[in-house]
């Protein structure tokens, strides 16, 4: 085994590795997946040195635990956690040292839901499709990390940032998700639509990498019937025959049979990546750009 490599002690609830997504393959039925919280990812990269395209890993709650072959500079963003190095803290959201051997403990997330973790060189499991991502949906990249998985690591490209903390968003207290019209909103009613963008929704704890669901008013359809397939975006609003909103997020199928009532600004995803369960949600109505 290489020296360049990280041993996984303890995978946690669900830690899968995730870069930038594999965009372009959407006609094949391939989700672009990749890091939810795009800019957590691409900051933790950016204090150990990396290009931000280079795969990191996403924790979900409870963190991991990994141990290192060699020396590397690790770093720690997304939701805050505590982060110890052979049971001593140490600092999260900044550049890290671990000698080889010692154990890299991500603890569970004090507020938000992914925690993300960047190691020096990167983790340069084989590439599928041009990406390193993890799909849940349709199982292309790495599989979930398990205890005793062993992950190869690239080599360090420039020294780490020299930083003591840098500042990160919250994870949010309320949700608030700005939308423009979707492609089958003809398919509610008024009152539905007025409902969406007036009343509160939350979290629901069924949300995952594919999709936030939401609990809340139902929304009422003006038209009965099937849709026909077709094709879906990140951040669609779709209803399914319960009448909750569900927005897409990065492992999202690529087509759908029911409706979507709005799209969701991109820029709002990250912060639905760390809204945990409970969360209220706003749907904020915005003209299209």
């Amino acid at each position: 085994m290489s020296d360049r490599a990280l041993a996984v002690e303890r995978a946690g609830a669900l830690t899968t590795v995730q870069d930038q997504g594999r965009a372009g393959h959407a006609h094949l039925g391939v989700p672009r997946s990749g890091a939810l919280d795009a800019p957590a990812a691409a900051l933790a990269n950016r204090l150990v040195g990396n290009a931000e395209a280079a795969a990191v890993l996403e924790t979900t709650l409870n963190g991991c635990s990994l141990r290192p072959c060699s020396g590397i500079v690790v770093a720690v963003t997304g939701a805050p956690c505590p982060v110890t190095v052979d049971g001593r803290p140490v600092a999260w959201g900044a550049p890290v040292r671990v000698p080889g051997g010692a154990l890299l403990d991500v603890g569970p997330a004090r507020a938000g839901v992914r925690s993300y973790v960047a190691v020096s060189g990167g983790v340069a499991v084989e590439p599928v499709l041009g990406s390193r991502s993890t799909d849940l949906l349709s199982g292309l990249g790495p599989a979930p990390l398990t205890n005793g998985t062993v992950l190869p690591l690239g080599c360090p490209r420039d020294p780490h940032a020299r930083v003591d903390v840098v500042p990160q968003p919250a994870p949010p207290t309320e949700l608030v998700l700005r939308v423009t019209p979707g492609p089958r909103a003809d398919w509610f009613t008024s009152a539905a639509v007025r409902t969406l963008t007036s009343r509160a929704y939350e979290v629901s704890p069924a949300s995952n990498r594919i999709g936030l669901r939401t609990r809340g008013p139902a929304l009422e359809r003006a038209r009965t019937g099937e849709l026909p397939s077709e094709g879906m975006v990140l951040g669609a609003v779709q209803v399914p025959p319960d009448g909750r909103p569900v927005v897409f997020l990065a492992d999202h199928p690529t087509t759908g049979g029911y409706p979507v009532i709005a799209v969701v600004r991109a820029a709002d995803l990250p912060a639905a990546a760390q809204a945990v369960p409970g969360t209220p949600v706003r749907f904020v109505p915005v003209r299209r750009r």
